[in-house]
């Protein structure tokens, strides 16, 4: 090769390798806490299938228990989080200021409670262990819902602090006398009627709504990113409609199920898309929030009633 080609040459990788590190510089890095509950899979869907990538973003998607998503945050290890509506109020309270921007999902069946079989009521709980995850996360927050609407409050039972997938599997070694746990888990315990039964889900008590949000200084520092993050969410959901076989299957490898074992799971929830969101923000945002404090106060998870207008910025899904 001659040298005058041998130039040409390394001045084309040259140039290439500076048009890649202009590409990587204009993806703006975001990074992300989620579980591996069902509902946030659009979000793993839009980072796997290079929909976040597409809308300008750099995402990395972080695994982390619900009880310290929070404390990601504060640390700066993540800007944004996936969550439920309650937990934020919670977050807030403790210090860690954040804001909604868009909902992802709202259970259908899809979070319940696993009892014995010879347990015929929630009343006949009174004294026994439930595994559910610690206070300030979404199962304990769900029991303590389900026991109030029983005339009971987490005094009346022994709360033995467990994730969601333990607390499912324990249940199904014969542990404890009732676990509160969610999808996939929730279906494993469905397979096993021996173990026990399902005595209450959403269905029953519709209290289990997720959104995701971000700290105010990124949002405040990075508002094109916050729309893309929105977008990609929507463009998530538009892919599963248009080949829910292929999407199934990439969200379902996330948490170890094949696309028909996360399509069964997925049965028992809603994601909510731009229209969705829009009707969300427009009142029962604000209704079960309002109602969500005063249980969490209650229980004595948080001190005050926050500001709920604080926890939210809607403009993303508001188009504006």
């Amino acid at each position: 090769m001659t040298s005058v080609k041998r130039i040409g040459m390394l001045a084309g990788i040259g140039l290439a390798a500076l048009t890649a590190a202009g590409s990587a510089q204009a993806q703006t890095k975001v990074n992300i806490g989620i579980s591996g509950w069902t509902g946030f899979a659009p979000l793993v869907l839009a980072k796997e299938a290079g929909i976040f990538a597409k809308n300008g973003l750099d995402v990395t998607i972080q695994k982390i228990p619900q009880k310290d998503r929070h404390l990601a945050m504060a640390s700066g290890a993540i800007q944004c989080a996936a969550t439920t509506v309650e937990t934020w109020i919670v977050w807030d309270a403790a210090g860690i200021k954040t804001k909604q921007i868009f909902q992802l999902d709202k259970s259908y069946g899809a979070d319940g409670m696993a009892v014995r079989s010879s347990t015929a009521s929630i009343k006949d709980l009174k004294g026994k262990t439930v595994a559910a995850s610690a206070p300030g996360t979404s199962p304990y927050f769900a029991l303590a819902w389900i026991l109030k609407e029983n005339g009971m409050s987490v005094k009346d039972v022994s709360v033995v602090n467990m994730e969601p997938g333990p607390a499912a599997q324990a249940f199904i070694a014969g542990q404890n006398d009732a676990a509160m746990t969610y999808e996939p888990y929730l279906s494993a315990v469905r397979e096993k009627p021996e173990a026990g039964k399902i005595i209450a889900t959403t269905l029953d008590y519709p209290m289990v709504m997720d959104t995701f949000g971000c700290t105010p200084k990124f949002l405040s520092e990075n508002d094109a990113a916050a729309k893309a993050l929105t977008k990609s969410y929507f463009d998530a959901l538009a892919m599963i409609k248009a080949d829910q076989a292929k999407a199934y299957g990439i969200m379902g490898a996330d948490v170890k199920q094949t696309g028909e074992q996360f399509g069964k799971s997925a049965n028992y929830l809603r994601w909510s898309d731009a229209e969705g969101n829009k009707k969300f923000f427009e009142g029962e945002w604000q209704a079960f929030t309002t109602k969500a404090a005063e249980l969490l106060l209650e229980i004595g998870l948080i001190k005050a009633k926050p500001d709920i207008a604080t926890l939210v910025e809607t403009k993303y899904v508001a188009g504006k």
